[in-house]
Order: structure tokens, then sequence, then C-alpha cells
């Protein structure tokens, strides 16, 4: 018998949803924008300008849902798409101005959420979450390249 509270992917799934929703609520009330735009956004606030397929492979989306989250967030003026010259069949993708000072808002909430979401762990503990979650993402990608051999 599987105890499905007890099995650690529907545990992480799980927290996963109840840490998103929190912050989603936040950044959807004041902003307008979901999950699948947000993940655009920050990419993009970080890293400044990329490809839909490096959003994709970076924040784990499929190509469709970044593909409606751009077309979106360009309706919004919160993104522009630079054509990439050496290869037609790509863009470029960057915030705009006013993308940008969405960014710059979101972030400090960003922040303030994580900070209070681990107010009550101490420094070791958040290295421990850390290092745990690392090595969880890096064994999740093993076990599913070995499956995928299989």
């Amino acid at each position: 018998m599987l105890l499905l509270e007890e099995f650690l992917p529907f545990r992480l799934v799980v927290l996963a949803s109840s840490v998103g929703q929190g912050f989603t609520r936040l950044y959807t009330q004041r902003f307008g924008v979901g999950l699948p735009e947000w993940r655009v956004i920050a990419m993009l606030g970080q890293h400044g300008t990329l490809t839909s397929k490096a959003v994709g492979e970076r924040t784990f989306m499929h190509k469709t849902m970044v593909s409606r989250a751009v077309s979106d967030l360009e309706r919004d003026d919160l993104v522009v798409r630079e054509p990439n010259r050496a290869d037609k069949r790509e863009v470029f993708l960057s915030l705009s101005e006013k993308g940008q000072r969405v960014y710059a808002e979101i972030v400090p909430l960003a922040r303030e959420y994580a900070t209070r979401l681990t107010a009550d762990l101490t420094k070791e503990d958040l290295a421990a979450l850390d290092r745990i979650v690392a090595i969880l993402h890096e064994r999740s990608g093993e076990v599913f390249s070995a499956e995928r051999r299989e």
C-alpha cells in the first residue's frame, strides 16, 4: 500500500502548490499576471534577453505555455519581441520599460514573501534545505533519464 501523504513526490507537489498559490495571489491581484507570465517576467528580469526556448528550459514550462504567456505579456506591453537576424525562426524576448517597472515592483514582494515563509528556519535549516533541494533536483533528472533509457 502507498500512503500518498507520506510519498515524497506527492508531498513536494503539494508543498510547491501551497507555496506558489500564496505568492500567486500577491502578484495576480496587484499586477494582473498569472504564474506562467510571472515566470517569463522573472526570467527576463534576471537575464535580460532570452529566446522563448531558453525561457521554457529555465522555467520547465512547455513551449505552448511560454508562447501563450509571452503573447499575453506582449499584448499588455510588458514584453518586447525582437527578431533574430541570424535565425528568422527565433525571436529574442526582453522586458519593455513597463515590464521592467513591474519586475522592479514584484521583486521586493517576492523577497518579502520568501523571508516570511522561512522566518522560523535557522540559517542551518536554510542551508540544509538548499542542499536537499539541489540534491533532489539533480537526482530527479538522473532518475528520469535512466527511466527514459529503459
